[in-house]
């Protein structure tokens, strides 16, 4: 259920978004990411709280083995069209892989997809303290920074894989850290992904800004699905911590399948395969 006034379905802020940890009785912040018009235009229509265009981007459409491989003029192109789809949403952006190297690059790039994407805000993956310093930065000329921290696909290489974080003292310990000087750095809401359930909780419950989690339990204050693994759009199985509400994969090919099989029996120029009751 969307955060809700006066019961209509009231397209976020920042301010909304901070003080939900205040709120009582609300279900939790829902957001799914989104790569395109159609798609958008659809989730525009739900009571749907946030859309992120991911960089996910990389492996669900562009079909790349890694999110590494996605350009920023690439997230431009997708968070534009998912803006034009969703206007009455709050729709952040994915910074990619290699855009923010240092903070002059940071500010460039962050600037360039907040202002043409139109969207409400960027997402930024990792807490080192020059990410820590580009977030104060971007805060202060106005563009809203959401963090993600745990396991952050645009470093798969360098942590060793896909895993659970948290597990251990050591790496809970360096979690906290991280979420603390993210919020203190300025981020609005703060993606946990694949960090260890208990853990999620207590950072959850340290925070005063809200936790978006993804494989990382159910003690968060929302969560976030990559809508094509939600609707089982693609050949492949989902993550384990993703249960498909359904199977568009088999649903489109079964109804081609179906389109294709009318085609051959009727004959391609034949006016009642294209007739419709």
């Amino acid at each position: 259920m969307s955060y809700l006034i006066n019961e209509q379905v009231k397209k976020l802020n920042t301010r909304d978004i901070r003080k939900y940890k205040l709120s009582q009785n609300l279900k939790p912040l829902q957001m799914l990411t989104c790569y395109d018009y159609q798609t958008a235009q659809i989730l525009n229509e739900t009571s749907l709280d946030m859309i992120l265009v991911g960089d996910s981007l990389g492996n669900v459409i562009l079909g790349y083995d890694t999110t590494v491989e996605v350009s920023i003029e690439e997230m431009l192109v997708f968070a534009s069209a998912v803006k034009r789809g969703a206007p009455n949403k709050f729709v952040i952006a994915d910074m990619p892989f290699g855009s923010y190297s240092t903070i002059r690059e940071g500010l460039t790039n962050a600037k360039d997809l907040f202002q043409k994407s139109k969207a409400e805000a960027i997402k930024l993956e990792g807490a080192y303290d020059y990410q820590l310093d580009l977030i104060k930065r971007l805060t202060q000329i106005g563009i809203p920074v959401m963090g993600h921290i745990g396991l952050t696909p645009q470093s798969v290489h360098q942590q060793g894989g896909y895993y659970t974080h948290g597990k251990n003292k050591d790496s809970a310990q360096k979690l906290m850290q991280e979420a603390l000087g993210l919020q203190d750095a300025g981020v609005f809401a703060l993606v946990l992904e694949c960090v260890e359930p208990i853990l999620s909780q207590r950072i959850t419950q340290t925070l005063q800004i809200p936790t978006i989690g993804i494989g990382s339990g159910r003690k968060t204050d929302g969560q976030v699905l990559v809508i094509n693994d939600l609707l089982k759009m693609g050949k492949d199985a989902p993550p384990s911590f993703c249960e498909p509400i359904a199977n568009f994969y088999q649903l489109k090919k079964g109804a081609i399948e179906s389109y294709l099989d009318q085609a051959f029996y009727l004959g391609f120029n034949d006016e009642r395969l294209f007739t419709h009751n």
